[in-house]
């Protein structure tokens, strides 16, 4: 067993992947933390995006969602790693009495017509947000410093906040709460995966996500916005290939534009 592998973990291109059960996250994340869910078209930036990079690494947990990634993984170092699906994550978080209670958790939300959606999604679950706890992102540009939602999380002092804006930018923001507040609540980047439940995005069933399909969903339902996304996320094979448990040097790139999507 090499340094990239052991029971609990994974070291993939310097990021350490949680290798337990969903449950098993889940029961770490109730004791407060950041929890990130890199997907393959970000992971690709870890040489070139240092706020992203540094999120990553940063985190108390990061579960490999990455259909791509895993697969890669597994035939590059013949091991066995299971992919901890992002939506069966939420589902199991959303299980738990300590955050469906009214008050017990802030959702950080892309915009009104998704928090629309998702909280009718939620409130059919038997989930109540008081509106205080729905927080409508703004436009995050390469830094962030969003003082709005600090006070907030402060003054409500919920024991979770649930992010779900897109990959790249949640990332961020988790370290940036993580770093700026006071209190170390659960800070779960979950992204896209209440958006496949509240219909905010195609819906993927359960049987698709334990298959590794959620991606063809997605190409299906908007193939002009996932065929290039997708296609761009071929680089991170060949620099799994390259690096494998190690970190990627980082490299400087004169006037990056960090334009992450939203979901």
């Amino acid at each position: 067993m090499d340094q990239g592998t052991n029971e609990s973990s994974r070291t993939i291109l310097g990021v350490r992947f949680f290798a337990g059960t969903v449950g098993e996250a889940v029961d770490r994340m109730l004791r407060g933390g950041l929890l990130v869910v890199p997907a393959a078209p970000a992971l690709k930036d870890l040489p070139t995006h240092p706020n992203y990079r540094q999120a990553i690494l940063s985190a108390d947990i990061a579960i490999p969602d990455s259909a791509f990634m895993v697969l890669a993984w597994n035939l590059l170092e013949g091991d066995d790693l299971r992919r901890v699906s992002g939506l069966e994550y939420l589902r199991t978080l959303l299980d738990q009495a300590d955050v469906r209670a009214p008050g017990k958790t802030l959702w950080v939300m892309a915009g009104e017509r998704s928090s629309r959606r998702n909280l009718a999604w939620l409130q059919k679950q038997g989930i109540d947000v008081p509106r205080p706890y729905v927080y409508l992102a703004p436009m995050y540009g390469s830094q962030i410093d969003d003082t709005v939602v600090l006070e907030r999380i402060e003054r409500l002092q919920p024991a979770h906040v649930i992010v779900t804006i897109g990959g790249g930018n949640q990332e961020r923001l988790g370290l940036y709460l993580r770093q700026c507040l006071s209190f170390l609540p659960g800070i779960h980047c979950i992204g896209a995966a209440i958006a496949f439940l509240s219909g905010d995005q195609v819906r993927i069933p359960m049987w698709a996500d334990r298959m590794y399909l959620g991606w063809l969903f997605r190409v299906l339902d908007d193939p002009k916005r996932f065929i290039p996304r997708y296609w761009e996320a071929r680089v991170l094979f060949s620099l799994m290939h390259e690096h494998r448990s190690k970190l990627p040097p980082l490299i400087e790139v004169s006037q990056v534009q960090v334009q992450y999507e939203v979901t």
